[in-house]
């Protein structure tokens, strides 16, 4: 895949050729195509899935505008943060085990984090450090616990110093030895902060705790079991013959630019020097990703094998923050109607307890859209998604499942 960092692509006057998904108009393919001629974004793949069917599962626009390349269902994209759901559902099943407890100290399983300092702060809520120099630290109130670093609440960074760039050049045993080296931004608890760091500590605690590779424990308990045959942290040379190209808008020429993945290391299926990042380093497809969201809003099961335990899925999409307007359980977003997680490049992926949804969005775009129209996709999909000629799948008593009592 070539990355033009600096090349303006324009898709005015152009329409892809349509692929066999694409043959039959529908409402969802007409909202989004003029999004595709007026720059809004290159091309994604909509998912709408019930529990136990895929309803509807069709692309729009170019996989890559210069090569003039449809996109199509089967595409690949980076899902970044997407993954943090399914990093959280690994731990919650060592939960389930018994071999991990949520209000662990994390220190438990590593102890390079004993002794934790934070980040002291002035009475009107700045660092207390001055402009120069190091920053003033006090202890922790309390060891930071399992619990907190999958909520973001720990006062973990978003990433450390050790990683100035991309995210995947330390194996992760390095990587979170270098949070532990860090102040925390809060005392535990207190406070949330959106924190790769914490979902990448979870995913050393499996690591410790079961004896293999994070990666390893992934593909064996939720990828290959799940049927997700395109997931994976170092696409093949085939699976990058169907990655989406990355776009960004350019304020200046009004046009999508090229770019490349800035948070990971090219090429991408280098294992020699890419290691795997557990909070957002994972690629998939769009029904790969419907696979994982099938188990969990069939309450942790798929195809009469279950993953993690009714109550495990009740923690992680129960609000766990305790904070007004940071609304996150683990690994998860959650709001009154369900819960879901978008990504670095705006994708998203959202399960709708009360009408038994699933809708996933595919796009690979850095940064905002650049027209009005972008920030109301993911509102406008949820309601066309709703409108589709399906039946109600929904159990009045579903919800209670999911944290949404």
């Amino acid at each position: 895949m070539a990355i033009m960092a600096s090349t303006a692509i324009s898709t005015q006057g152009q329409a892809p050729a349509a692929s066999a998904d694409e043959s039959q108009p529908d409402a969802i393919r007409a909202y989004l195509a003029p999004l595709v001629s007026n720059q809004t974004l290159a091309g994604a793949v909509t998912l709408v899935a019930t529990r136990d069917r895929i309803l509807y599962l069709k692309a729009v626009g170019f996989r890559d505008i210069a090569a003039k390349a449809p996109m199509a269902s089967n595409d690949l994209f980076w899902i970044a943060s997407t993954s943090k759901p399914m990093t959280a559902t690994a731990m919650m099943m060592l939960v389930d085990e018994g071999k991990v407890n949520l209000d662990d100290p994390v220190e438990k399983y590593l102890p390079e984090f004993k002794g934790q300092m934070v980040r002291a702060k002035r009475t009107d809520g700045n660092d207390a450090s001055a402009a120069q120099g190091p920053p003033a630290l006090m202890p922790a109130n309390h060891p930071i616990r399992v619990r907190e670093i999958l909520s973001h609440t720990s006062g973990l960074p978003f990433k450390s110093k050790a990683q100035p760039g991309a995210l995947d050049l330390l194996p992760l045993k390095d990587a979170v030895k270098s949070f532990a080296g860090e102040p925390l931004l809060f005392q535990p608890g207190t406070d949330y902060s959106y924190s790769n760091e914490g979902l990448n500590t979870a995913a050393r605690i499996i690591e410790v705790v079961t004896g293999i590779p994070y990666e390893q424990f992934m593909q064996q308990r939720l990828f290959d079991p799940l049927g997700m045959k395109d997931t994976t942290f170092w696409p093949n040379a085939e699976q990058i013959s169907r990655l989406a190209q990355s776009y960004k808008f350019d304020d200046k020429t009004k046009e999508l630019v090229e770019v490349p993945i800035d948070q990971l290391t090219y090429p991408l299926n280098d294992k020699a020097r890419r290691y795997p990042m557990p909070a957002g380093g994972i690629f998939s497809t769009a029904e790969d990703v419907s696979k994982f969201c099938q188990m969990i809003l069939n309450g942790g099961t798929s195809h009469g094998k279950r993953y993690i335990s009714e109550n495990s899925l009740h923690e992680m999409t129960s609000k766990q923050t305790g904070l007004e307007g940071k609304d996150y359980g683990f690994g998860w977003s959650v709001s009154k109607d369900g819960f879901g997680h978008g990504g670095a490049f705006s994708n998203q992926m959202n399960i709708d307890t009360a009408d038994g949804l699933i809708v996933i969005f595919m796009v690979q775009q850095n940064g905002t859209y650049g027209t009005d129209e972008g920030k109301s996709i993911g509102s406008t999909l949820a309601r066309l998604a709703k409108e589709l000629d399906s039946p109600k799948v929904a159990d009045p008593k579903a919800a209670q499942a999911y944290g949404q009592n």
